[in-house]
């Protein structure tokens, strides 16, 4: 059995890393060649030609590809179970959707395995310096796992995050929304017209969304199903309501303001019930800095003089 000393633990991470990011470096390098007439002539004719498509998206790939050829067959395999850990392909899309990225998920999953690799790296790192310090042998497998779960895990808790701010930001601009709209059409504008006019009137998400819904009615789509599309990738219930009364107004005419204004109402009393809610849940974790560091501080200011006194005295 080989010992593994400090220093050729250290030469082996090192030298690993340098070999990676050379390889990088020369498979990002241009070759030294005259392009061949295929390639010159392929970008131009791109709209006609389904082959001069693949040789274009073939020359323009990640200089990573051959780690990529080489796990293709594993990932295929292990598919279903990254799946299953990290989350369905519809519920990835549709927090990409609703964090208005304009990532797919091929290029979060492709992140995620970026952050689990260096994540990985960095544990295995940590596990071969404490083995080499007599840890035990399992150390850097395990350290790698779990920096590979941790990587991995961070992306998704990162999109989930930005998911739900963008979602509290809709809800907070849904009741504004609702009664500029209700205004608009009791002036005598369309939906269409007014949700032209509240998509172009300021730099809201809601209002970017609405200015999509009127882009895509303007392009040929209906605007019911627009509507009804922004719904489905939005999951939000506020707007699945309005998106449903703009439908039903649409399909059979029936009076929309009046019911975009209660919705309006609505939509205030529900962020002032959030609001409350949010406010209980503030008021028990402020709980925790009094009872574990105010309470004790006080009580040892309290105590402290009089076991002093009584040291002295006795």
């Amino acid at each position: 059995m080989v010992r593994v000393s400090v220093e050729l633990g250290w030469s082996l991470i090192l030298g690993a890393s340098l070999g990676f990011g050379l390889w990088l470096l020369v498979s990002l390098a241009p070759m030294l060649r005259r392009p061949l007439l295929l390639h010159r002539v392929a970008p131009y004719v791109l709209d006609v030609s389904a082959g001069a498509r693949d040789l274009v998206a073939r020359r323009r790939v990640n200089p990573a590809r051959v780690l990529g050829v080489v796990a293709s067959p594993v990932g295929d395999r292990l598919a279903p179970v990254l799946h299953a850990v990290l989350g369905a392909p519809e519920g990835i899309r549709r927090r990409l959707r609703q964090a208005a990225s304009t990532e797919t998920v091929a290029e979060l999953r492709g992140r995620q395995l970026r952050w689990g690799a260096l994540g990985g790296v960095v544990g295995a790192a940590l596990g071969v310096a404490g083995a080499m310090q007599g840890g035990p042998v399992v150390l850097p497998a395990a350290l790698a796992a779990l920096g590979a779960l941790i990587g991995a895990f961070t992306v998704d808790w990162l999109l989930q995050r930005r998911a739900k701010r963008r979602l509290a930001r809709i809800s907070s601009e849904l009741p504004s929304i609702l009664e500029f709209l209700s205004l608009s059409l009791a002036a005598g504008e369309g939906l269409q017209d007014a949700l032209r006019r509240v998509g172009g009137a300021g730099r809201s998400a809601l209002g970017r969304e609405l200015a999509g819904v009127v882009a895509d009615a303007a392009a040929g789509v209906s605007l019911s199903s627009a509507l009804a599309v922004l719904a489905d990738e939005l999951g939000h219930p506020g707007v699945t309501r309005s998106v449903d009364q703009m439908r039903g107004a649409l399909e059979r005419g029936t009076p929309l303001s009046q019911t975009l204004q209660a919705q309006a109402v609505d939509a205030r009393d529900a962020a002032k019930r959030d609001l409350l809610e949010a406010a209980g849940r503030k008021e028990i974790s402020m709980l925790v800095p009094l009872v574990f560091g105010l309470l004790p501080t006080t009580v040892a200011f309290a105590l402290w003089p009089g076991i002093h006194v009584l040291q002295v005295g006795f």
